[in-house]
């Protein structure tokens, strides 16, 4: 059933599995199947039976790809800084209404915008948790980004009807994917099963229309169409995807 998935208690350190059940809703299991959460080393990992170590997901900003990303991948010359508008302003709010792993959330943040992870998915959520946890003890990480990333554990429609008001609503719902890598199959394998497809995503457009005051942006692959079947005020090409930009206010 997409959307379930258990953690392994005996390896836990007990107060992070008091905080898996209370925080996010989820059950302790000792033969688990499928997607489950396993605590490896000193961080919280997303793991299926069947791939057992290889299929290994988790949310690592300090390290790996995150950083090389935060470090090579362009800076404010990317096509995300581009269109979510931190160019031109680089302290920028901005709620990300669906957070997945939060990857375009840190590069967001490393370039000075204050960024709200908005996660419905309580595995997803507990490794966002675990990985801002590790991220606020890192020498390079410290000193900014737990003020720059912040957490909310709730639906997307939700979060959009409650927060306060940001600069800037950024939305990547989940899509199918084409292309073919191990990587890509493997993350989007785990996101259709646990996360399950974002039916809901067209409702999120005018919700995250109303709640921003300067623009909304949302990722979509080059082949999709437009979200909600709003065409937008710009695009902006991506390497693999394009970000339509929805223009309300001037930055």
């Amino acid at each position: 059933m997409p959307g379930t998935c258990y953690f392994v208690s005996p390896d836990f350190p007990p107060d992070l599995a008091a905080s898996l059940q209370q925080n996010y809703g989820l059950s302790a299991t000792e033969s688990p199947e499928g997607w489950y959460l396993c605590w490896t080393g000193d961080a919280l990992v997303l793991r299926n039976t069947e791939l057992n170590k290889q299929g290994d997901i988790l949310v690592d900003f300090a390290s790996g790809a995150a950083t090389h990303r935060r470090k090579y991948g362009g800076g404010k010359s990317e096509a995300i800084a581009k269109a979510v508008g931190l160019t031109k302003k680089p302290g920028l709010t901005v709620v990300d209404a669906t957070a997945g792993l939060g990857r375009d959330a840190l590069v967001l943040a490393s370039l000075g915008a204050k960024v709200t992870l908005v996660e419905r998915q309580p595995a997803v959520a507990a490794l966002l948790a675990d990985g801002l946890r590790r991220a606020a003890q890192d020498p390079e990480l410290a000193h900014w980004l737990p003020e720059r990333m912040q957490l909310v554990f709730a639906p997307s429609q939700q979060a959009l009807t409650q927060l306060p008001s940001p600069d800037v609503v950024y939305l990547d719902p989940m899509f199918p994917a084409r292309e073919k890598s191990a990587l890509v199959k493997k993350e989007m394998q785990a996101f259709h099963q646990v996360v399950g497809s974002d039916e809901d995503a067209d409702a999120l457009f005018p919700l995250a229309w109303q709640l921003a005051s300067k623009r909304v942006v949302v990722k979509r692959p080059g082949y999709a169409e437009f979200l909600a079947g709003q065409k937008p005020s710009m695009q902006i090409e991506g390497k693999n995807n394009r970000f339509d930009v929805y223009v309300k206010a001037a930055l």
